[in-house]
This record gives C-alpha cells, sequence and structure tokens, in this order.
C-alpha cells in the first residue's frame, strides 16, 4: 500500500470517532427538559416559566415538590429560592431548556 493511502485511512478513522464522541456529549435537551419538568414537581406546579440569557427562572404553585438536587445534577450551577419562585443558573442551556419546557407546558 502507499502512504497515502494509508494516511487517508487514518484519517477517515479519526474523522469517524470525532464524529462519534460528538455525538455522544450533545445533550439530549428534550429528555433533560422531562427530568427538568418532574424535579419542578410537574407540569400542573408551574405558574410562569421564563428565561434571561444564563437564568430559567420559574414561579411554582407549591415549593415542597422541588427537588434541588435533581436539578443540579441536571447541570444547574446554582439556584435562588424567593418565596414561590427558583432562578436557576444553566448557562448557555438555559434558553434551549426554556424552548422545550414551552413545548411540554
Amino acid at each position: 500500500m502507499s502512504d497515502w493511502l494509508i494516511y487517508g485511512i487514518i484519517i477517515l478513522v479519526l474523522l469517524f470517532i470525532s464524529l462519534i464522541v460528538v455525538k455522544l456529549m450533545r445533550k439530549d435537551f428534550h429528555l433533560e427538559a422531562n427530568k427538568l419538568l418532574g424535579y419542578l414537581g410537574g407540569k400542573d406546579n408551574i405558574v410562569n416559566a421564563e428565561c434571561n440569557l444564563s437564568r430559567f427562572k420559574v414561579i411554582l404553585k407549591d415549593m415542597s415538590k422541588v427537588d434541588k438536587d435533581g436539578i443540579t445534577k441536571l447541570g444547574a450551577k446554582g439556584i435562588v429560592e424567593i418565596d414561590n419562585q427558583l432562578k436557576i443558573i444553566f448557562g448557555k442551556d438555559a434558553k434551549q431548556l426554556k424552548k422545550y419546557i414551552d413545548e411540554l407546558l
């Protein structure tokens, strides 16, 4: 075999592996939104949901139904609770999660 053919095969294998890694690292926002909805106590517990830059703000009927540990495991960098309102810091994913939450409500 020629050297060029071997280099070509190596490059194709590396590209294939790179595509697999990228696909595996991509978040499934539908699944994450469903989990977040459950951690917030279900769609009947949500009064209003908004997104502001990196924060996802939600007003809830019953705060006792919220699973903050579950929300943190989803990747929340912080959670602030004020009365019946949660401000959850998700970073760049907040807007995408809000979009899918709106579809589920």
